[in-house]
């Protein structure tokens, strides 16, 4: 039976249910786990402080992947990994997205900073201010971002662009593939996302366990999303819930229940159970 070492969990659709809450079930079986010596992060899109906040309410003091793999730390202050796109690069970015009819987000861990609404109310409420983002985490809106950018240069862990028609999408994300380089270009629907080349959920885990000197094949990975995929595939053991679309699951080695049906709690006691401390198995051995 293969000693897990380290636990990694994504937090929306995964940890807490479809309601953004999280189940006592959920936080005993976290503490259950911790208890035998497992390693538990978080890997999350989700910006540090927010997932901070549910690491705290979790009793995790661990390091966490946050920003989709751009930062990973235990504190705002002191990162021990950040993946930006450089001040330059930023600028320019944003002076060719905003030839297209587009609401442009940039995205720090401490704020974001947007340019005013020329997107449909409905697509600005469900993703620029979604239940990730709360009091703590500023959202500063700008009339334009090229001007503002100008007058106080930022860096970016990520942009966020979201577009009123895929032709716009389409267009936009296939000249910025070909004019710049060394950022990764992700096209989702009706929107794309323009991060350092490299950073993904997956690398961020990697660069966390080989800080901690675990090897991959000694950790559990659970998700629910297409950007969980690789993570999944990576990991020692990893797991799908219910919820995740097919092309999640198909490639997991265990599918559990649902978010909305203790799907985490369910699967650390089928897998942790039999599960003891390294400390009590040297001692058995010695």
């Amino acid at each position: 039976m293969t000693q897990y070492q380290l636990l990694a969990l994504n937090i929306d659709g995964t940890l807490l249910r479809s309601n953004g809450r999280l189940q006592p079930s959920t936080k005993e079986a976290i503490e259950y786990v911790k208890n035998k010596g497992i390693y538990i992060t978080l890997v999350t899109n989700r910006h540090f402080q927010s997932a901070k906040k549910l690491a705290k309410a979790l009793k995790l003091d661990s390091l966490l992947v946050s920003h989709g793999g751009a930062f990973i730390s235990d504190n705002l202050d002191n990162p021990f990994y950040e993946k930006r796109i450089s001040e330059e690069m930023t600028f320019n970015l944003v002076q060719v997205l905003e030839n297209f009819k587009c609401n442009i987000r940039i995205v720090q861990e401490r704020f974001s900073i947007c340019n005013k609404t020329k997107v449909a109310s409905n697509l600005l409420s469900k993703s620029i201010l979604n239940t990730s983002d709360s009091m703590f985490y500023p959202v500063q809106f700008v009339d334009s971002l090229g001007d503002a950018l100008r007058d106080e240069p930022v860096t970016a862990l990520k942009i966020d662009v979201h577009f009123t028609t895929d032709e716009e999408k389409e267009d936009a994300s296939q000249i910025i593939s070909e004019a710049f380089e060394g950022i990764d270009v992700h096209v989702k629907s009706k929107k794309i996302e323009i991060v350092k080349r490299g950073v993904s959920k997956e690398n961020g885990l990697r660069v966390l366990t080989n800080h901690l000197k675990i090897p991959m094949d000694k950790t559990v990975a659970i998700g629910d999303g297409e950007d969980d995929i690789e993570m999944i595939i990576s990991a020692g053991l990893g797991v799908a819930m219910w919820n995740a679309p097919f092309e999640v699951k198909r490639v997991a080695d265990w599918v559990t229940r649902s978010n909305n049906e203790q799907g985490v709690a369910y699967m650390i006691k089928e897998h942790f159970r039999k599960q003891q401390r390294e400390e009590f198995l040297r001692k058995i051995k010695n």
